[in-house]
This record gives structure tokens, sequence and C-alpha cells, in this order.
């Protein structure tokens, strides 16, 4: 079934976070996105204009009607409102047993303007009790968790401290902090997961940052939706967000939207099911092969002469062609898995052979190799961003 996601949080007139991030961010994601607004936001990527709360009793009516007639997988709570919709809304849910609920405790745009008041932010932690994940970033976690100093041993302390009185996980999000990389840590209470799960990426330089919050939590919702462990689904919202950041369109003048609609195949929705994705060519003569493809409307993005070069095609596939003696003469057929661990496993016990278990590559790939009955050489990979976004990518792509 395409998975329900019920979002609750502010609109954002100029479209790059809340409602708007995260009903692009769900939809790209292959679920139907449902909402109880809020809030509505007069603001642009230069900041906030004017904050309208909506009624408790109307955000409440929003959630009842979608629950009563489409029913829910998931539940992402953003931008609350005030502190009586967020005791409501926290009422409201615990009625939906089960059902796994990221809450994003937004407090400040990224533009600085305030989003909720001393009153809300204090109400956050009867949303905390019930939700399954908290997501919050450097600034909200030290608000939340009332430490001064957010160093790594402090954000350790304070999200340790937070799952402990609340009993919910928290992510807490790095992309505050300092430095050319960014960690993302993952504190769970007791239980199956463990204790903590840390993810570090090289940081993102861009101004078109508005809307990561929104799009994460948005991300793991919808993973969560679809049996994706806890884990599992913060590692592909981190991707997705990542890949986003990335295809950013550049439009306004401040921090600007990200480019959740441009993130085509780059997410298997799946756990094993492979994807066609990229296709490998011989090439006898690399410069005339590149240009060939050029010439066809192909987009370069890796050049490593003389032995290959990648690229991709507007629906997100890539395209490759590597030196015939390289890849013996004949194409090689690249299959994307959700879970290539899960793929191979599954597949050998069909009794499928392969010439190759997985295995990390140095340019960032996780790949399995084997053979189709006419000998032709098929790839099953996991890459995420690397496949389109290596760090040589050719910096015009």
């Amino acid at each position: 079934m395409t998975p329900r996601i019920l979002i609750i949080a502010g609109s954002d007139s100029g479209g790059g976070a809340g409602i708007q991030a995260d009903i692009k961010t769900v939809t790209m994601l292959g679920g139907h996105a449902m909402t109880a607004i809020a809030a509505i936001t007069a603001q642009n990527t230069l900041g906030v204009d004017g904050v309208h709360p909506v009624p408790t009793e109307m955000v409440i009516a929003q959630i009842d009607s979608v629950v009563r007639d489409i029913g829910v997988d998931a539940v992402k709570i953003g931008m609350i409102g005030s502190a009586r919709t967020a005791l409501a809304v926290a009422e409201k849910l615990e009625e939906l047993r089960g059902i796994p609920i990221v809450f994003d405790p937004v407090m400040v745009a990224s533009s600085g303007a305030a989003l909720a008041d001393d009153a809300t932010i204090a109400a956050f932690e009867r949303l905390m009790r019930i939700c399954t994940v908290c997501t919050p970033n450097l600034p909200e976690l030290k608000a939340l968790s009332g430490m001064s100093v957010m160093d790594s041993a402090r954000v350790r302390e304070a999200a340790r401290s937070l799952v402990s009185r609340r009993g919910c996980a928290v992510l807490a999000k790095g992309g505050h902090g300092k430095g050319r990389q960014v960690t993302d840590r993952l504190f769970a209470p007791a239980g199956p997961l463990p204790p903590e799960t840390d993810w570090t990426d090289p940081r993102i330089d861009s101004e078109n940052s508005h809307g990561t919050g929104c799009t994460l939590s948005s991300a793991i919702a919808t993973e969560l939706a679809k049996d994706w462990s806890l884990v599992e689904a913060v590692t592909r919202a981190r991707q997705f967000v990542r890949i986003a950041m990335r295809e950013a369109p550049g439009l306004g003048s401040g921090h600007g939207p990200m480019g959740q609609q441009a993130v085509r195949l780059d997410l298997n929705l799946t756990r094993w099911s492979p994807m066609l994705n990229q296709v490998t060519v011989p090439a006898d003569d690399l410069a005339a092969s590149e240009q060939f493809y050029r010439t066809l409307g192909l987009r370069q993005i890796v050049r490593s002469k003389p032995r290959y070069a990648r690229f991709e095609t507007e629906g997100g596939a890539s395209f490759s062609i590597e030196a015939a003696d390289e890849i013996g003469g004949r194409p090689v057929v690249y299959f994307e898995c959700g879970d290539l661990s899960t793929a191979v496993t599954y597949l050998k016990q069909q009794g499928l052979v392969f010439d190759q278990d997985p295995v990390d590559r140095d340019w960032g790939w996780r790949e399995a190799r084997l053979r189709d009955p006419a000998g032709n050489s098929v790839c099953l990979y996991q890459a995420g961003e690397m496949r389109r976004f290596p760090p040589w990518r050719i910096r015009d792509a």
C-alpha cells in the first residue's frame, strides 16, 4: 500500500520549509501526504513576515477528518502553533496506537525568526513522550535539555538525558556544528536498536538549506511507514536530504529552498527489488565516445581519462563509458537495491550464483556481481549520493 503520512505543521508561503517541504518530500518518496496545518506564515528566503496560529479546534478537526476516512501509517509533527495545540495534538495522537511519530521541535526559522514561544516549547515535553523519535538541531537540543554548551560530550549528555526523561529516541542533528564534517547522532532507549548510531558526511556548502529539518523528519516518517527500522529510516532520509540540497534550484536572495522535486532514482523504495539505474558500455576511443554522448544530450558528471566517464539524464538515471579492456568488451547493467545484503541473500536462496559477493568500492559504491544466462555482466549496488555526486564530480556539470 502507499504509505499514508499525516503531517501536522505550519505552512511556509515561500515553499521552502513547513508543509510545502513536507508534501514534496513524502511525494517524492512514494507516500501520500495528508495535512493538519497548525499555523500559517508569511515568509520567503529572507525571513518571516508574519505568523498566524490556526485555532486548536481546527487543527484537531483536520486530524480527525483524515484519520477517520483515509487512515495513517506514520505522523510527522513540525511547527505546532501554540502550547494549547501541542497538548491537544499529543492527547489526540495517543489514540493512534503503534503508529510511528516523528517530532521535529521547530523553534526558530533558518532566518532566525522565532516560531515557538516559551509556553509552546514547554509543551513539547508532552509531544516527546508520545513520539518515536525527536529530531532537534543543536540549538533546539540546547533549549530542550537546558544545557548551555554543545560540544560533542555535552551533546551526548543532553540527548541521553532527554531519552531517559522522555522515553523517545533522539536524533541530534549536527548541521549547526562547526567543521568540514557533519555528524548526526541517534540515541535510542533500551530495546532492539543500538544505544547510539552516528552518521558523518562532508558538509555541503550551500545557502540553499531552508527546510532541511522539515525534509529530514518527513522522510524519516515516510520510511518508517514502509517498515524500515529507525536506523535504516534515518540513513535513507539523510541521503534524500543531501541530494535535495545538491539539487537546490537557487531561488530567492536568502536561505533558498531545496530541490526535493529533483530527487529521482537516487533512493530505491524497496529493500531489495532491483531498479535499473545505470548501464556501462565499452569505449575504444574515450574522447570520441564522450563527445558522442554529450552531443546526444547527456550531462557529463565524471571524467577520468583515459579510462572512464559518467553521464546523467534528465530523469536521474546515469550512464557510463569505460575502456573496453577494463570491462571485457561487453556492457555492464547496474541495478540499484535498497538493501544490497538482503537482495543478495534472497537471490542466492532462489538459486542465483554470484561472481562477487557485496564489497565496498573505493569510489563509494557497494557492489555485487553476477551474470545472466547469456553471460552479460550484471551489477547490483548501493551508492546513494555517490552515484551522481562524488567528490570528483565535474564542477560545471
